[in-house]
C-alpha cells in the first residue's frame, strides 16, 4: 500500500519547499496537464540502463506521475546537471527491481510498491 495521501499533502506544503532549497535532492521538473503550470518535485530518482527509474510512494495516480505521463516527459536535476528525460511510463515490480544497478537502495517492502516509472535520457 502506497503511503497515504494526506502525507502527500504535508510533503508538498511543508518538507518539499526545504528539500528542494537545501540543493541534496534530485529535483522533477514537470509540467501540469490542466494548469500548465510549471511544478517542481523532490524524489529519489535512480540511475537504470539509459535512464531514470522513480519510486511513486503515493501511488501511480499522483498528480506528478499523471502529469509525467501526459506530457512525455520531464527534466531532473540530479547532482547539480540537468538532463531532460522522455518515454515515460509505468513499470510493474519485478521489471522495476531489475532495472535497479547494484548497490541500488530499493523501497522498503512495507510500502508494497507494484509500480514504478521510468524514464529514459534524451539522447544529444
Amino acid at each position: 500500500m502506497p503511503m497515504p495521501r494526506w502525507w502527500g499533502h504535508v510533503n508538498k506544503r511543508v518538507f518539499n519547499p526545504r528539500a528542494i532549497a537545501s540543493g541534496k535532492w534530485p529535483v522533477l521538473t514537470h509540467v501540469g496537464r490542466v494548469s500548465g503550470a510549471t511544478y517542481r518535485t523532490p524524489m529519489d530518482a535512480y540511475p537504470v540502463d539509459g535512464g531514470y527509474l522513480f519510486v511513486p510512494v503515493y501511488g501511480s495516480r499522483s498528480d506528478w506521475v499523471r502529469n509525467v505521463l501526459a506530457a512525455g516527459g520531464a527534466g531532473l536535476r540530479i547532482d547539480g546537471t540537468d538532463v531532460e528525460l522522455t518515454a515515460p511510463r509505468l513499470v510493474g515490480a519485478d521489471e522495476a527491481i531489475q532495472a535497479f544497478l547494484n548497490g541500488a537502495v530499493r523501497p522498503p517492502k512495507l510500502l508494497r510498491i507494484t509500480e514504478f516509472l521510468r524514464m529514459n535520457l534524451v539522447a544529444d
